[in-house]
């Protein structure tokens, strides 16, 4: 039997439903950036250590670069580009803007999707909560303590519009 190479994959991302043919060994984020065009996703180490590729699949908040395309057949998945609409920028968005939690804004992308995982699933998250659920993403620019603000802000709803 000859070992499978490539594999026809379905995934619904931002809400649009894509099919590609992906080679078995392909990454997640590889597809998400070189075949979909989406960019905001970002590759830090392709290690599962820096957590700028994170997205949220299924609505769990997953390290891209530790998923194979393969896995993610039938899945629905919501990256950065999901955050803003019709111009708008999200919540997250304009607290992180608004704390200055952002500098050279390489890790904003994973920030801002386990932010949004952790505030989708505890609207009132503790100081120590919101430091749990960014513990993942690598920040070598800010001290983390301009995020953990902002993603309190955005908890309680004190974000400029």
């Amino acid at each position: 039997m000859e070992p499978v190479t490539s594999k026809r994959i379905t995934v619904t991302v931002n809400g649009a439903s894509y099919e590609r043919e992906v080679d078995a060994r392909r990454l997640l984020v590889h597809v998400i950036r070189d075949d979909l065009d989406l960019t905001g996703t970002h590759i830090g180490c392709d290690t599962g250590n820096c957590g700028a590729c994170t997205v949220i699949v299924d609505g769990l908040a997953v390290k891209s670069c530790m998923m194979l395309a393969v896995q993610a057949d039938g899945v629905s998945i919501e990256t950065v580009e999901s955050l803003a609409s019709d111009d708008e920028l999200h919540p997250l968005q304009r607290a992180f803007s608004a704390h200055h939690a952002l500098q050279c804004g390489y890790c904003t992308p994973g920030m801002l999707m386990s932010a949004k995982h952790l505030l989708d699933n505890n609207s009132e998250p503790t100081e120590n909560e919101i430091r749990r659920a960014i513990q993942g993403n690598i920040c070598r620019c800010t001290g983390y303590v301009n995020i953990v603000e902002a993603i309190d802000a955005a908890a309680r709803g004190e974000v400029p519009a």
